[in-house]
């Protein structure tokens, strides 16, 4: 019997029974395999569907609501947690959140006025007198405790660097007793004189 060689390219003798890929090994039954994994997703699946059942018994808005019944377990008109998000969830988490970032923006807000505003008394300027609208709490304009004022339209050219929720944040800090400004709004050209007192 003969070999046969083959020479490639570079000259060097290759055997072509050397070369014939290693034979395959058998494939499994894919029956199997599928039968062992199909009850644990159905398991699965029918534990979700369950819990999504009853979490829908408490949705308010869903279709399995019973028609006028409340819903268990939510807290009803007059109780303590109404209105509110349920302890732990995911809402109430974000709620946390917004509202802890709001806060650092009142309070970036009030350094910024601190930076660029002037020093002086409250009761000062003719502006500042009286309880305009919006004046609530912090103590009444007029008793002589120093303040920093800036006017809204230099406010507005410093802070805009910083974020472009000017009014938004400016409202905020109203309410929440720290600055004064007369009006119910403001308005960028129209209100650039209007005083804003930063309360200390």
């Amino acid at each position: 019997m003969a070999v046969i060689q083959f020479r490639n390219s570079r000259g060097k003798t290759s055997d072509p029974a050397a070369a014939a890929p290693p034979p395959q090994a058998p494939v499994p039954d894919d029956r199997v395999t599928c039968r062992g994994t199909v009850g644990p997703l159905k398991e699965n699946w029918q534990q979700w569907s369950s819990d999504h059942q009853a979490s829908q018994k408490q949705n308010p808005f869903s279709q399995q609501q019973v028609c006028g019944a409340p819903p268990t377990g939510l807290p009803q008109r007059g109780q303590r947690g109404y209105g509110r998000p349920l302890e732990g969830s995911v809402t109430e988490r974000r709620g946390r959140d917004a509202h802890t970032h709001v806060g650092r923006e009142v309070e970036e807000l009030c350094a910024a006025i601190r930076a660029i505003g002037r020093r002086g008394e409250e009761g000062a300027d003719a502006g500042l007198r009286g309880t305009g609208a919006g004046d609530r709490g912090g103590g009444a304009a007029g008793q002589g405790t120093e303040s920093v004022t800036v006017e809204f339209g230099r406010l507005f050219e410093h802070y805009v660097t910083i974020s472009n929720k000017l009014v938004g944040v400016l409202l905020r800090a109203r309410r929440q007793g720290l600055v004064h400004f007369d009006g119910e709004m403001l308005w960028q050209g129209q209100d650039d004189r209007v005083v804003i007192t930063l309360r200390q």
